[in-house]
């Protein structure tokens, strides 16, 4: 049994962000929200890494604005996301102008939703997202990055590719947004490792794989791919590990959660290696209601009997919607 939260335990000063949290989310949701928040920066406090998954359309929804923060203060050592979260950020990075908010998105019909194909505007619930200025934007600085990448007989994950374009400054002249609200170009300035599973169903990822049919591109393994992810994952977690602990913090479900989260039990079931820790810290924010046979609704303590949690580890299930759950944590750990 825990008290209800009311002071902070960590006794750092709280700014008025926290101060509120503490005052009013005191039961059930809003409580496990403060819960989290407090065990996330007892981990990190006490030298833990940090490891955040992104699902849905979180760059869209534009968490850069407090992950890119959360991400320099050091508080995020490791970033699992869709293609979709990794590209979406930086379409928002150099298009945003372009963008258009559709806040009547339920009203639409199948003739709204055709008009808006014919102009190019990809919708995500109450954003659309511009082709031209943002994703064949984007295309024309990727290509020239793979098929540089080829030539030199390289090869690269698909954030190297990105990484690689924010640092070269091929984009700057398009920034439309301050890059300080960029959680790629964060993760960029500290060389977070990223892994994207699946990354081949994003439209970058559909770009890339029409590169290779019209040949522009002849290599399909200039960008690697998800074993080589799993396997450079793998090796980042037994070195992290044997160091300090390493917590999950997961934004939604599907394969940017379920990824990453296996590789202890992989590291131990299919390597035998009995040395390497549990995930010392474990967080989901999902809208996903506690199901059966729902990855995404499935309790922590299901994730017990696969190998992936301790009974002791510090476990939080927060069923809320996660534009409004994860920037009041992210305020909260960083004492906002």
């Amino acid at each position: 049994m825990t008290m209800v939260p009311n002071d902070d335990p960590s006794g750092r000063d709280a700014g008025p962000v926290s101060r509120f949290l503490r005052r009013h989310f005191r039961h059930f949701n809003a409580a496990a929200l403060v819960d989290a928040a407090d065990d996330y920066r007892a981990h990190t406090d006490g030298g833990g890494a940090m490891l955040v998954t992104l699902a849905g359309a979180m760059s869209t929804a534009e968490l850069g604005r407090s992950l890119a923060e959360m991400i320099r203060a050091g508080q995020v050592h490791a970033i699992s996301c869709t293609g979709a979260n990794l590209e979406e950020d930086v379409f928002n990075l150099i298009a945003h102008d372009h963008y258009e908010r559709v806040p009547h998105f339920r009203d639409l019909t199948p003739a709204d939703e055709k008009a808006l194909l014919d102009r190019h505007m990809n919708r995500v619930t109450d954003t659309c997202i511009p082709e031209e200025e943002a994703m064949r934007r984007l295309e024309r600085t990727l290509a020239d990055g793979w098929a540089r990448a080829e030539a030199e007989g390289r090869r690269a994950f698909p954030y190297e590719f990105l990484y690689e374009a924010i640092r070269s400054g091929a984009l700057e002249e398009h920034y439309q947004i301050d890059p300080a609200d960029s959680w790629l170009v964060a993760a960029a300035e500290r060389d977070l490792p990223i892994v994207t599973p699946g990354w081949e169903d994003s439209t970058t990822g559909n770009m890339f794989a029409a590169h290779v049919m019209d040949g522009s591109v002849r290599d399909p393994n200039t960008v690697r791919g998800g074993i080589e992810a799993m396997i450079f994952f793998a090796d980042w977690y037994r070195r992290t590990s044997q160091e300090r602990g390493v917590g999950f913090f997961q934004i939604g479900g599907g394969i940017a959660g379920d990824f990453p989260i296996c590789v202890v039990p992989m590291l131990h079931q299919d390597l035998g290696e009995a040395n390497v820790p549990m995930w010392d810290y474990f967080c989901q924010i999902s809208d996903s209601t506690t199901s059966y046979g729902s990855y995404s609704g499935a309790v922590p303590n299901e994730k017990i009997t696969w190998g992936k949690l301790l009974p002791e580890t510090p476990k939080h299930m927060i069923e809320s919607d996660a534009t409004i759950v994860a920037p009041l944590i992210f305020a909260a750990v960083l004492g906002a």
